[in-house]
């Protein structure tokens, strides 16, 4: 049975979920198991493992998703014991390594480290590209471990990078040194005089590696990816790093190596060498070069290409490696015997496999097979670090079991002479590959001598003595199994040939003069300068083991824990990267929140709504205003409804339930979302024309916005209730609490001033959602001077509005949301951007506005808020989230503003103090900038949140977090708690795509 388990929001690097999936394969009762992340291209993975579920279907690119083949449910529990115990092992492990904390953003990244030179990635290929054009654009070279990437994809890179003076390397580039520090899958090799210039992993590190055992040293050796010199790309890499090579004082002889490249390519490369003012060695692996040029050499092997280089340095020739063995049991060709020959990367496969041709006399080219350099009368040379064979597994030079699955195929094989491999050691490879291969090599040998055969097992260690697993030790070992080790793998592939009974002839080659062509010469750009004789400064996107070993060598580094960027939706991230680099959103943004920051807010009335809000004019009256985007009342939830009854029933439209209801039904009543007329309202926001609603006016953007007074908790009408005594309170704050505020703010020369009211109230523990004590007794404070002093209003009147100002600690939101209102609505106002204007929702849908795209909603289904629910009720009786009172975190307070308000953390269901510090400091990762003009004591008095940014948001699959209270499904229970909701963020999704549409752009 197949058994799923997705752990939402869960990211975890690639190559530790192959390792994971490694162990779990392992367990009891597991017939076959996958865990991967939910991208497309790993869904596809499991699918063609057999492994496809519903709910992996359903899981998203940001979610960890194990599968598992089981006989027994139970053992279900057991793999994810294994799981949870891996990952804490993983984290355990990084948390001991020496270094800085890590980011998870482009934005954290730079500002830790702005002077950045190099992004190193190793992420999934179906975003290392995106990622990679954000690195040239920020104005670092690129180091791309990434495979998977399209050959369009890295042209365009390429071209990118040339333009800008940068270099892109890779992708699927395994190996490079720069400045003597290892990047990728390297060793530690001595700095020294020869640089390198090649087309992938493997074949620079046998180079730089028997260069290091010969006693000299590579400074540089850049690794440029397998297709560079493909037609399609041109060599732009290649051409670009000859001419700093050229221009590098340190670098005394140069050497090339790749496959061979595009005719048209090999000319201009070629031609460009033959300028070269200091000696070059090539080695273009599978050709037989049969002579030299003076200072310009053509190597056959990976060996005769260090040697030459090393000889080039000292002036002297370097004699050959030798191996000491004893032929006498060795094969003859008539028996017929063959190679098997496994290798952890292309170039030395690919040397490998010319050599056994050669040894054979085949002129004709073998037949090409996936993952296969050679198949030639039962001879076979396998490149399992091949995406034929890593694909979805961990690559051969960290898990020994593929090739411990190979051998012993091999093995099985009558004809099998010899078993030859390659042993990689240095950074990034297997802490001791030759120890994990011996058991299995040991069983294979008595198995083939108790069948009457004998086969050679022949390894070539690639490795320096100062890499951490011990070249000598790993030499050491695999002699004591019975393993014909040589030097390099020239001689290794050479004795395995020579155990089947067979030679191959390497040419003595004559040195002729050089052909100097002519060719175009370019001076490199300083920041490839740069690049070659500094340090790196690296943003490290990917593996964590990256960053620990250049960190290891002295460099600086920032560890960014890449997660995919708006949920690995690859047309969105290219509208993002299209947003980013489209020239003046950035001012535009800037433009907005500086309206924010401007703001003068000022509470001025409080008035009956019909008189300030027009719209109450249109249908005879008959118009109900609501909290959200527009909703029709059939998809208003039950206590939306409710409200609404309270309303027909407030404004005398029905006598009774039945009457307001019909009414509602058949049509005869308008509705019209609160903030299509300048308004905003709590929950429901049912706003009918006789409420009293407060009027703040922004006096810089001489505009008005208008909310109804909070009615304070329990049954009440915002949350659906509307019996007798909610409709008589509603017709109390008309007659009697508004008339009598109203009268008390008119009496104020200039209105309330709203900003410094604000600024005082988050100094006291308020953060103008959920909690507005502080705020409540400041408005009190102004008012009940005033109040007392009116002496034409009786003396009972007045108590009671002073005893419902002091009883009510929400009253304040109230006045929150209309200046949040007004502030934003005129921050929008002949402005542009992707700040986001607007939050809200009706119980049925989410809507946000941003300043870019004017009055238009962006919408996606509504949540149902998570929190703490008082006594008696539970998740079960919550309705789906309502009420405009999201404007609050537009505006920055509410729950971007979480810290201020430490004290209501816990009721609100986010925890304690240090929960409240994570959310506010999360919320700033999706935000511009901070507004100075209220400062958070708690919070080292910065200033709150200021601009969200609907592309952060995407990016970073971050939502607003906003408080809320929580009413019963039911109309007419009223609140049963309080808590936090996220916006869907499809909202935001949509809104960029249509903002990046009007700019001309769609992905």
């Amino acid at each position: 049975m197949l058994k799923t388990v997705v752990k939402k929001g869960s990211y975890q690097d690639s190559v530790v979920l192959m390792l994971l999936t490694n162990e779990l394969s392992s367990l009891d009762g597991v017939n076959k198991i996958q865990v991967m992340m939910a991208t497309p291209a790993n869904k596809d993975i499991f699918k063609e493992s057999g492994l496809t579920t519903d709910e992996l279907m359903d899981a998203t690119a940001n979610d960890m998703v194990v599968v598992a083949d089981v006989n027994d449910e139970a053992v279900l529990d057991a793999v994810m014991d294994k799981v949870e115990e891996f990952l804490k092992k993983q984290s355990t492990a990084a948390e001991g390594k020496k270094g800085s904390e890590s980011v998870k953003s482009w934005d954290a990244a730079l500002k830790k480290m702005s002077n950045a030179n190099l992004a190193v990635i190793s992420i999934p290929g179906a975003y290392a590209a995106l990622e990679a054009d954000r690195a040239l654009d920020e104005g670092l070279s690129v180091f791309m471990f990434s495979d998977n990437v399209t050959i369009e994809d890295e042209k365009a890179l390429k071209e990118k990078a040339h333009s800008k003076g940068l270099a892109v390397m890779g992708p699927d580039c395994g190996t490079g040194i720069i400045q003597g520090v290892p990047i990728a899958f390297t060793n530690n090799v001595a700095k020294g005089s020869i640089g390198i210039i090649g087309a992938s992993g493997t074949g620079i590190q046998e180079l730089t590696t028997i260069i290091d055992r010969l006693g000299e040293g590579v400074t540089n050796a850049i690794g440029i990816g397998g297709r560079d010199l493909k037609a399609e790309v041109g060599g732009i890499t290649m051409m670009d790093m000859i001419d700093a090579m050229e221009d590098d004082d340190t670098v005394k002889v140069l050497v090339i190596v790749s496959k061979p490249p595009a005719k048209e390519v090999r000319d201009k490369i070629s031609a460009r060498l033959s300028n070269f003012s200091k000696p070059v060695v090539t080695l273009f692996v599978g050709e037989k070069p049969e002579y030299h040029e003076e200072n310009f050499y053509h190597a056959y092997t990976l060996d005769e290409a260090a040697r030459l280089a090393v000889g080039l340095v000292r002036g002297t020739k370097v004699p050959e490696a030798t191996v000491d063995v004893d032929e006498s049991e060795f094969y003859k060709a008539e028996d017929g015997k063959t190679i098997k020959a496994y290798y952890s990367g292309g170039t030395l496969a690919n040397e490998a496999a010319m050599l056994i041709k050669d040894a054979m006399n085949c002129k004709v080219p073998p037949e090409d097979v996936e993952g296969y350099m050679l198949q030639l009368d039962g001879n076979v040379v396998v490149d399992l670090g091949d995406d034929a064979y890593t694909q979805g597994k961990p690559h051969p030079m960290i898990d020994p079991a593929k090739r411990i699955e190979c051998m012993q195929e091999a093995v099985d094989d009558p004809s099998t002479g010899v078993v030859l491999l390659d042993i990689m050691l240095g950074y990034g490879s297997h802490a001791d590959m030759a120890g994990s291969l011996i058991p299995t090599i040991k069983e294979l040998q008595a198995k083939a001598d108790a069948a009457g055969r004998k086969v050679f097992f022949i390894a070539t260690v690639c490795g320096t003595r100062r890499d951490y697993q011990g070249y000598d030790e790993a030499v050491n070992k695999l002699k004591e199994a019975g393993v014909i080790v040589c030097e390099n793998n020239k001689l290794a592939c050479q004795t395995a040939i020579h155990a089947i009974g067979r030679d191959f002839q390497e040419p003595e080659k004559e040195i002729r003069a050089k052909e100097v062509v002519a060719c175009e010469k370019h001076t490199p750009a300083e920041t490839l300068k740069e690049l070659l004789s500094e340090k790196p400064r690296i943003i490290n996107i990917g593996l964590k083991s990256f960053a620990e070993v250049v960190e290891e060598f002295g460099c600086e580094v920032v560890q960014y824990d890449w997660a995919p960027p708006a949920g690995g939706n690859v047309k969105l991230i290219k509208t993002l990267n299209f947003l980013r680099n489209y020239e003046g959103i950035e001012e535009k943004n800037r433009e907005v929140i500086a309206k924010v920051v401007a703001s003068q807010p000022v509470l001025k009335d409080n008035v009956r709504a019909k008189e300030v809000i027009p719209e109450f004019a249109e249908n005879n009256g008959k118009v109900i205003l609501h909290a959200g985007p527009p909703v029709d009342y059939k998809n208003m939830p039950d206590p939306m409804q409710g409200s609404c009854v309270g309303a027909v029933m407030f404004e005398e439209w029905a006598e009774t339930e039945e009457e307001a209801r019909k009414m509602l039904e058949n049509g005869e009543i308008k509705f019209i979302p609160c903030h299509h007329c300048n308004a905003v309202g709590p929950m429901g926001g049912i706003t009918s024309p006789n409420m009293a609603v407060f009027v703040v006016e922004n006096e810089t953007g001489a505009n008005r916005a208008y909310c109804t007074m909070n009615e304070g908790i329990g049954k009440v009408l915002r949350f659906g209730a509307y019996d007798e005594e909610v409709v008589n309170r509603l017709r109390w704050m008309r007659d009697v609490l508004g008339p009598i505020l109203g009268k008390a703010l008119r009496s104020m020369e200039n209105g309330l001033a709203i900003n410094p009211l604000i600024a005082k109230a988050i100094a006291m523990g308020d953060e103008f959602h959920q909690r507005n004590i502080a705020a409540s007794l400041v408005f009190l404070k102004e008012m009940a001077p005033l109040i007392t002093e009116m002496k034409d209003i009786s003396e009972k009147d007045r108590y009671d509005v002073i005893k419902f100002l002091a009883d009510t600690d929400q009253f304040f939101l109230n006045i929150m949301m209309a200046t949040g209102k007004a502030v934003m609505d005129d921050a929008r106002k002949g402005t542009d951007g992707t700040i986001v204007t607007a939050m809200c929702r009706n119980g049925y849908e989410f809507g946000i506005r941003i300043a870019g795209m004017g009055d238009e909603w962006f919408t996606g289904p509504v949540n149902t808020p998570q929190g703490l629910y008082f006594t008696g009720y539970d998740a079960d009786d919550a309705c789906p989230d309502m009420g405009d009172s999201a404007i609050t975190e537009t505006f920055g307070v509410g729950g971007m503003a979480m810290i201020a308000a430490p004290a209501v953390t816990r009721f609100v269901g986010a925890g304690g103090y240090e929960d409240a510090l994570r959310t506010s400091n999360e919320m700033m990762e999706i935000v511009t900038d901070r507004n100075p003009n209220f400062t958070v004591p708690t919070w080292n008095f910065q200033g709150i949140c200021l601009g969200i940014d609907a592309r952060l948001v995407v990016e970073k699959g971050i939502t607003p977090v906003i408080n809320t209270g929580i009413a019963n499904k039911v109309a007419g229970k009223g609140q049963i708690g309080a808590g936090t909701v996220h916006p869907p963020i499809e909202c935001f999704e949509k809104a960029i795509v249509a903002y990046a549409k009007k700019l001309g752009f769609e992905a």
